[in-house]
């Protein structure tokens, strides 16, 4: 089987990155069309850069639904737009994305938050009006470009960050299970030496500093630490999970969705409860499990249950064991023999620990 590994076209971060756009979009067009998050400050747009381009604004709802991605795309045609970019939380990025791929027009992700790794990949989710995942769409390549402003992320409620070091978490264990196993990553081939070093590195690098870059953070005034995982949680991450693969971390994630009580949970929170029942899934020491929950603790990211909202653990678990072993699913991607019980049983052992720590 081919090894296979795809990435950025081009990535910019550091303080003031947004008043670059201008100069970085001219290398694929003229006329950009930014769809921006109504949510984002009317302080963060007015940083856009917007020398050598004659650029076009719209806000939109944080939504990625068909009728939405057609509305964009209907509007990028009437301003004759050459170039299109998408300013926000996840929805609008995977909006801006698909519209992109429908035009087959140059795409450029801004980020406003470092919630997930979403952005430097090549991944649109598509919601039904009633918010609920319709399908994933892999559109047909990443971005030309992705600008992450860290000054923008910082000023994001610490909370968001927190979870894209969830995210980020898992991309090392993930990419492992694939490897160990076979397993395919996210386009189609086996993953690349190099994938391989960049997810190792995004785990090193969020379990060494990210307790520094959440204080940094809370602050609000970014430093080298923030930096440093700013780019795992986005650059490293994004590239790490797609040319790695995925695995039993976010099947758990998935699993976790299909119960309310956790919707009012982050997909990085839930993908860090994820990691602690994969590292017991794969029969990893308690010791292992205790640090990278100490880990979780760290930072602000929960490591029970009922830190996601379950408090009636007996009718939640076979809900989300059954999601997240259900035929198909990623979590087969793991090295081992997988069943109903045996997840289940890594469940109990992950919250037993978590609960243990937080007893403490």
């Amino acid at each position: 089987m081919l090894r296979t590994a795809v990435f950025p076209g081009r990535y910019l971060q550091g303080p003031r990155a947004l008043s670059f756009f201008g100069e970085e979009t001219a290398r694929l067009g003229r006329r950009p069309v930014i769809f921006i998050d109504r949510n984002v400050p009317v302080n963060v747009i007015e940083m856009i850069g917007r020398d050598l381009v004659e650029t076009v604004v719209r806000q939109v709802e944080p939504t990625c639904t068909l009728a939405a991605i057609d509305a964009a795309v209907d509007v990028a045609r009437e301003v004759g737009a050459d170039v299109v970019a998408g300013m926000g939380g996840g929805k609008v990025i995977d909006l801006g994305r698909a519209a992109a791929d429908n035009l087959s027009l140059s795409y450029v992700a801004i980020p406003t938050v470092a919630a997930s790794d979403a952005p430097c990949s090549s991944l649109a989710v598509i919601y039904d009006e009633n918010g609920k995942v319709l399908n994933d769409r892999f559109v047909r390549s990443n971005p030309r470009l992705v600008i992450v402003d860290s000054n923008v992320i910082a000023g994001a409620p610490p909370r968001f960050f927190a979870s894209g070091i969830g995210d980020a978490l898992a991309t090392y264990y993930e990419a492992l299970a694939c490897h160990r196993s076979g397993a395919t990553n996210m386009c189609g081939g086996r993953a690349t030496e190099m994938a391989m070093a960049i997810a190792k590195l995004c785990r090193d690098i969020v379990v060494s500093k990210g307790a520094d870059a959440m204080a940094e953070c809370r602050s609000g005034r970014p430093g080298s630490a923030f930096e440093s995982v700013l780019e795992a949680n986005i650059l490293l991450s994004g590239i790490g999970f797609e040319s790695g693969g995925v695995a039993a971390a976010h099947a758990i994630h998935h699993g976790l969705a299909e119960c309310y009580e956790t919707h009012h949970a982050l997909h990085g929170e839930k993908v860090a409860f994820g990691v602690l029942v994969e590292l017991a899934l794969n029969n990893a020491t308690d010791s292992e499990i205790f640090e990278i929950a100490k880990f979780n603790i760290s930072v602000g990211l929960p490591v029970t249950l009922g830190e996601l909202g379950i408090s009636d653990i007996a009718t939640a678990l076979p809900i989300i064991v059954k999601r997240a072993t259900r035929a198909g699913e990623i979590i087969f991607n793991e090295p081992i023999e997988i069943t109903p019980e045996r997840v289940a049983d890594a469940i109990r052992r992950a919250e037993q620990i978590g609960q243990t720590l937080r007893a403490q």
